[in-house]
């Protein structure tokens, strides 16, 4: 094992490097600083490394691991074509670039908790089996997931618009399971006041999972983008439309609730006509959209 520690000083990179650390002086790995390499193995950047460059680390085929936690923006093609890519951790990364960490071959599990950004075959002709992200995700672009057929589950946050185009998933035969990040819609669900109302959200939320194994991941001819993402974005529309309604069915017995109190404790007339006018129901309204 030979290691180096890369300070960005337009410095060569010795072939027989297998380890290299990213110092504490470097905020960009410069454009193809380790393209082609084919012993390095391992990549360890400073917390102060907050960007990789175009083509960086393109058909460096030996590299398996990648520790990266500051990094914010990994540019096109950074890890193209890493065949031995098994391992990234990145729990800054925000933007993965055009083509990223497309064709790394062995690469099976992602957790991209702070990604907004996710562009075109940005994991595309991968091994991924499981993706995450988090609630920050704004965007998945066109063929981000092109020809991965072993993709089996994706976690994602919901929100409407994400999910830009039908071809994102094109060639996922796999993909049966969508899950939700956990946070503030499971405590909004809790919150609701009926049990057949949680019941029914429950069974909404895991109704894409029930759909997705029988429609299609596209790619059999042309113009068959699939059927998987269209499928993902009606239903977070779906989801979102039935929690709004819920809310403010919710808020309407709550309201009667309170309204009913004030006439057991009140004189009937006090109550129409002081009170019962300030208990206006919130204006809660849901545009689905086309489909």
């Amino acid at each position: 094992m030979r290691s180096f520690n890369y300070t960005g000083d337009d410095e060569e990179v010795p072939d027989d490097v297998t380890h290299v650390t990213i110092a504490a002086s470097v905020t960009v790995i410069c454009q193809r600083a380790f393209s082609d390499n084919d012993n390095i193995e391992e990549v360890v950047c400073d917390l102060n490394v907050k960007k990789v460059e175009e083509g960086a680390f393109d058909c460096c085929r030996s590299l398996r691991r990648v520790i990266m936690p500051g990094v914010e923006v990994v540019e096109v093609c950074a890890f193209n074509r890493c065949l031995a890519l098994t391992d990234v951790e990145c729990g800054k990364l925000e933007r993965i670039g055009y083509e990223a960490f497309s064709d790394c071959e062995s690469l099976m599990n992602v957790n991209v908790p702070s990604a907004k950004i996710v562009e075109r075959y940005a994991f595309a002709e991968t091994a991924l089996t499981d993706v995450k992200f988090g609630g920050k995700l704004e965007r998945i672009e066109q063929l981000a997931f092109f020809g991965c057929p072993s993709l089996e589950r994706i976690t994602i946050p919901l929100k409407d618009g994400m999910i830009t185009a039908d071809d994102i998933f094109e060639g996922c035969a796999n993909l049966k399971h969508v899950d939700l990040v956990e946070g503030e819609l499971h405590e909004t669900i809790a919150a609701l006041q009926l049990e057949e109302w949680r019941i029914e959200m429950n069974e909404e939320i895991d109704s894409i999972n029930q759909i997705l194994p029988t429609v299609s991941a596209g790619g059999g001819y042309e113009g068959d983008d699939g059927e998987k993402a269209r499928e993902i974005r009606m239903w977070i529309r779906s989801v979102l439309g039935k929690i709004i309604h819920y809310q403010a069915e919710h808020q309407r017995l709550l309201d009667e609730e309170v309204a009913t109190t004030l006439q057991l404790a009140l004189p009937r007339d006090i109550v129409m006509n002081n009170v019962l006018p300030f208990l206006e129901l919130p204006s809660c309204t849901f545009e689905v959209g086309d489909n």
